[in-house]
C-alpha cells in the first residue's frame, strides 16, 4: 500500500485491495455513530424562512463528533438580532458548540428581525440519515498511461487535461497517471495514446471534519467486522 495523501481531512492511498472488500468498507461508512442537530425548539424566528428550513439547515452543520450513550444529548443555543438596512447574517458560529465550519450560514435577518432557538444533537449512522455521514469514500482503478512516437505530438491534450499530461519540449509527456480520470474511449481522437488499467486501486477518503480521514477508515472496518461477526453467529 502506498499514501499518495495523508492530511486530517483527505487519505489517499494505492492499493491492490479486492473490489468487494473497498466497497464493504465505502459502505460501511455508514455505520459510524456521528454527532449531529435532530431537533430543535425555535422560540422566535421573523426571518423569512420557514421553521422547518432553519431545523434542516441546523442539522447539516458539520460538528465535531464525540461519543455519545444513546439517549445522550448535546444542547447548542443561538441567539440573534438584525440590524441595519442590510440585514446580519447568522452563521453556524453563533451556535455555542464545538462547529467544524463556524462561516457556514444560517439564516439572514431583516434590521430588527430576531431569530432565538435551542437545538438538540445526538450521535446517529448515515445508513439512517445523511447529516450522520462523516464524509465520503470512493475509489478508483489506477490507469496506466502510455505514449508512443505519435502519442507525443498529440500537444493538444496537454491544453485540455494539464493535470494528467504536460509539455515536454515540442511533446507531451504523463505529469501525473494518479489524476487521469479518462480511459481509452477518450483517447480515440489521439493516435498513439494508450490508456488501461490493473487491479490496482486508488482508495480515497475525505472527511468534512468531525472526525479525521484515517479514523474514518479505522471505523469503518470496526463497523464491517462487528456486522460480520454478528452474521457469523446467526449461521451458526
Amino acid at each position: 500500500m502506498e499514501k499518495i495523501i495523508k492530511t486530517p481531512e483527505e487519505l489517499s492511498v494505492i492499493t491492490n485491495m479486492n473490489v468487494s472488500l473497498a466497497n464493504a468498507i465505502r459502505r460501511s461508512v455508514g455505520e459510524i455513530p456521528i454527532l449531529a442537530i435532530v431537533e430543535a425548539d425555535i422560540y422566535q424566528n421573523d426571518s423569512a424562512l420557514y421553521d422547518e428550513i432553519i431545523a434542516h439547515r441546523l442539522g447539516l452543520i458539520p460538528i465535531k463528533n464525540q461519543k455519545m450513550g444513546k439517549d445522550q444529548f448535546v444542547e447548542m443555543k443561538l441567539k440573534g438580532k438584525g440590524d441595519g438596512e442590510n440585514g446580519t447574517m447568522i452563521f453556524a458560529k453563533e451556535l455555542d458548540g464545538d462547529i467544524i465550519y463556524p462561516e457556514m450560514p444560517i439564516v439572514l435577518l431583516g434590521d430588527k428581525q430576531k431569530i432565538e432557538l435551542v437545538a438538540r444533537a445526538k450521535s446517529g449512522k448515515g445508513i439512517d440519515h445523511a447529516k450522520f455521514m462523516p464524509g465520503l469514500v470512493f475509489y478508483k482503478h489506477l490507469p496506466k498511461i502510455k505514449l508512443n512516437s505519435e502519442g507525443e505530438k498529440q500537444i493538444e491534450l496537454a491544453k485540455n487535461y494539464p493535470e494528467v499530461f504536460e509539455m515536454f519540449g515540442e511533446k507531451i509527456k504523463v505529469k501525473n497517471e494518479i489524476a487521469c480520470d479518462l480511459d481509452q474511449e477518450d483517447m480515440k481522437n489521439y493516435p498513439g495514446v494508450t490508456i488501461s488499467f490493473d487491479d490496482n486501486l486508488i482508495f480515497t477518503i475525505e472527511s468534512w471534519g468531525q472526525i479525521k480521514a484515517e479514523e474514518i477508515f479505522t471505523e469503518a472496518c470496526s463497523a464491517l467486522k462487528n456486522n460480520l461477526s454478528e452474521l457469523s453467529k446467526a449461521i451458526k
